[in-house]
């Protein structure tokens, strides 16, 4: 009797509006909504793709992994941080669970995977990858293969540059490249688990989405990327459907995306915000386009500064804690209080009320490990990005200030799951936290304690 398989497609950064609401024109993935169960998948805070994906195949939090984002400060120190990559991930993944029990498992392009890390079967490492210089195939032998048959494996492109014309070239390049090699190691007869994610969709939203968006403040009617997001999704669509063709009756899809994607209506100066509050003192006054790490702090007067990003990390300075820390110990929950409302105070350019959320971390998760912000905001509901530079004179920036970005990441994502063997067509909503127990429950993996979600089966 042939054994039960999983092929999960991840598709980064996919929202429901672009895949359910316009599913008719995507056919091989309206096929398997309309015999699976689907719905949107609520991501992780934050709902960005390191952490999201990790969240996703160990079934465990942020505050469990100790991994809030692709950067972190390093510790207390004022200008030291670290970059999230595969050996920061300590829990055991599916595949891990998987590799125990003697199943094989084929991995592409799932972040963080650089460097490579053994898997009982092969694993082609994601877009944080330096170079095809470096190993990037685990075992490492697998590379010259890929090289020999592909000329290798396209892990990203430059998608924050002007010349979009450029960047939709390459993308359409680098996915090509992916299905290809999936399109051959999907031939594969010994995986039970074939998990890829395809970054291109993400980088799609973040160059395109104010081409394709009546709503965003930059849309100009007529232009000639007004299709270009949408061109893709079909793309996309009749890649999978050549991918379903080669899959047997007694394997189960996945289609499922880390977070989703709305259009950004700017980038708020979060720096020079605390700089006007009076938290932040500088003994000069910042450049344009500055960056906080290389501002000149005034330590002995300042009570917290951020980083930008699609979300803002508040740091306290506090005494005992940091190099130079001034708020009393027993004073820090009534200073992160006063300025977490000061905070969710702040309005938009034109006066108008935003829905911005404060978190904090220490209440958040349920277990909280690594080096962790006192403070997480998502700007007018994620709509706003934080930006981490200074000096630009206005507080409201129309667009992100590290590079054209069109797009911000959104909380729900989306998940379909078929399998041939059970009913479907039917809606349910699920968590991020759920697809980690799913896997293991249609693969007859092992019962893991501690697993936050539940199988959707």
């Amino acid at each position: 009797m042939k054994q039960k398989r999983l092929l999960v497609i991840g598709l980064d950064c996919a929202p429901p509006a672009l895949v359910f609401e316009r599913a008719e024109e995507l056919p091989h993935l309206k096929k398997l909504m309309e015999n699976g169960v689907y719905g949107n998948l609520r991501s992780c805070d934050p709902p960005i793709t390191i952490p999201a994906w990790m969240v996703m195949a160990t079934g465990r939090d942020p505050g469990q992994l100790g991994l809030f984002g692709f950067r972190h400060r390093q510790g207390y120190s004022y200008n030291r941080m670290w970059i999230a990559n595969s050996t920061t991930i300590k829990e055991k993944t599916v595949w891990d669970y998987l590799s125990e029990q003697g199943k094989e498992s084929i991995l592409v392009g799932v972040p963080p995977s650089y460097p490579p890390k053994p898997v009982k079967g092969k694993l082609i490492s994601c877009f944080i990858t330096p170079s095809k210089e470096q190993p990037y195939t685990y075992p490492e032998s697998f590379k010259q293969e890929l090289e020999d048959r592909f000329g290798g494996f396209i892990f990203d492109v430059v998608f924050r540059t002007q010349d979009r014309a450029q960047v939709l070239q390459e993308i359409y390049q680098m996915t090509t490249n992916h299905f290809q090699v999936i399109d051959y190691l999907i031939e594969d007869k010994n995986w039970r688990l074939f998990w890829f994610v395809e970054i291109g969709v993400d980088r799609m939203h973040h160059a395109f989405w104010k081409f394709m968006d009546r709503e965003h403040h930059l849309y100009e009617p007529g232009n000639p990327f007004e299709t270009a997001i949408f061109d893709y999704y079909k793309f996309l669509d009749e890649n999978i459907g050549r991918l379903l063709e080669k899959i047997d009756d007694r394997t189960a899809v996945l289609v499922v995306s880390d977070h989703g994607a709305k259009r950004m209506k700017g980038a708020f100066c979060i720096n020079d915000w605390l700089i006007e509050q009076g938290d932040l003192v500088v003994t000069e006054p910042p450049e344009k386009g500055q960056n906080v790490e290389k501002l000149k702090i005034d330590w002995s007067k300042t009570r917290a500064w951020g980083w930008g990003g699609y979300y803002a990390r508040i740091f306290l300075n506090v005494e005992g804690r940091e190099p130079q820390g001034i708020i009393k110990p027993e004073d820090y929950e009534a200073v992160r209080d006063e300025l977490a409302e000061r905070i969710k105070a702040i309005r938009g350019p034109q006066g108008e009320e935003w829905k911005t959320v404060v978190i904090k971390p220490q209440e958040h998760y349920p277990e909280l490990n690594g080096d962790y912000p006192d403070l997480m905001v998502y700007f007018d509901d994620l709509y706003w990005r934080s930006a981490g530079t200074l000096g630009y004179g206005s507080l409201y920036l129309e667009e992100n200030d590290t590079g054209p970005d069109d797009a911000v990441h959104d909380y729900e994502g989306i998940y379909i799951l078929y399998d041939p063997e059970r009913p479907g067509g039917r809606v349910q909503n699920a968590n991020i936290l759920d697809i980690a127990p799913t896997i293991l429950t249609l693969l007859e993996g092992p019962e893991v304690q501690g697993l936050q979600g539940k199988s959707l089966w």
